[in-house]
């Protein structure tokens, strides 16, 4: 960040004040796309044409992969320091290196140059899905479309100050690396204590917490009809929750001992730490967020199988759906 504030610095002192003939009354770049300098930060986004940019410089963090509420936008203040808006207009052809360099080229000069003063920066986002959706219904977010206005805006330019009601920026997308959940392997795991159902990979696990203690009997279920209960949300009364659905992105790999010694304990470990959660959404009665167990047995030996159906699962505002008809895999419980 501190490249592009410096780039932003030298730039004003270059202050270019050429004979160039390009004179500009109104910003116009609604058809030019918005790119960034740095992809990792997003700190300075530009648009640019054959002799004009359009610079919007802002600390990194700011712009949010998650989406916002309906007319509730991340609003941050123009103050020309942190946030920052620039026109500029050049005698001559400019070029990504003008923008993004930490020592930009000599020329072509500034001959023009708008500044915001003061207003709000209003971002509205919302996620973008993969398309078409896989085959088995899960969705997948690849990314962000953050859609930048400048509301009220006082610009310092050539001629008297401006004040703009609204100003569009435009859309700057951003990119994000697709949730998909899906196991190596079919056979789940069962914590007959803490009443958890898991599977997992190497770095996640999809868990059931707080599991509906109907769900896993030692006793057949007739054919086509599975036990079945919904996913709730968790509160912070045990009594009153069940079937708390979790998805979990650890930071490092999940440890070689056998997993029950890390997920069938009463407070699970604190490493490998949690880098991301997505939260089940909450079930409606035959239509989204249903547990399916379906249990057969041979001997002692009891085999139920756990689906998850129409489940949804969301962090932030961000949300995405499991496969249709997900699998969760197998658990074994042997009776007395």
């Amino acid at each position: 960040m501190k490249k592009y504030a410096s780039l932003l610095l030298f730039a004003l002192l270059l202050n270019g004040c050429d004979d160039g003939d390009l004179t500009v009354e109104t910003l116009d770049f609604k058809d030019v796309a918005a790119t960034t300098c740095d992809p990792t930060t997003n700190t300075l986004i530009y648009k640019l044409k054959p002799q004009e940019t359009l610079l919007l410089q802002m600390p990194e963090g700011k712009l949010i992969n998650d989406a916002t509420v309906d007319g509730k936008p991340l609003v941050y203040d123009i103050d020309d320091k942190t946030f920052r808006f620039f026109y500029r207009a050049y005698d001559g052809a400019v070029s990504v290196s003008n923008v993004c360099d930490a020592i930009p080229p000599a020329t072509p000069n500034v001959n023009q140059e708008w500044r915001a003063l003061s207003g709000k920066l209003q971002i509205v986002t919302e996620q973008i899905n993969k398309t078409p959706a896989p085959a088995d219904g899960h969705t997948e977010i690849v990314g962000y479309n953050h859609n930048i206005t400048l509301v009220n805006a006082t610009f310092s330019k050539p001629g008297p100050v401006l004040v703009n009601d609204e100003y569009v920026f435009g859309d700057f997308k951003t990119t994000a690396e697709p949730v998909v959940v899906a196991f190596t392997d079919e056979v789940a795991k069962y914590c007959n204590v803490q009443f958890k159902v898991y599977n997992n990979n190497l770095s996640n696990a999809l868990v059931i917490e707080n599991l509906d203690k109907s769900l896993i009997v030692d006793e057949d279920t007739p054919t086509g009809q599975p036990r079945k209960s919904l996913i709730s949300l968790p509160t912070k009364d045990p009594a009153v929750t069940s079937n708390n659905l979790y998805y979990r992105i650890y930071s490092g790999n999940l440890p070689e001992l056998p997993k029950e010694k890390y997920f069938c304990v009463d407070a699970t470990p604190t490493t490998p730490a949690v880098k991301d959660t997505w939260v089940g959404v909450a079930g409606v009665a035959n239509v989204s967020g249903i547990i399916e167990i379906t249990t057969t047995h041979t001997l002692k030996v009891y085999k139920h199988k756990v689906y998850i159906k129409n489940a949804t699962m969301k962090k932030g505002n961000s949300t995405f759906k499991l496969a249709t008809d997900f699998y969760l895999g197998e658990v074994t419980t042997i009776a007395p």
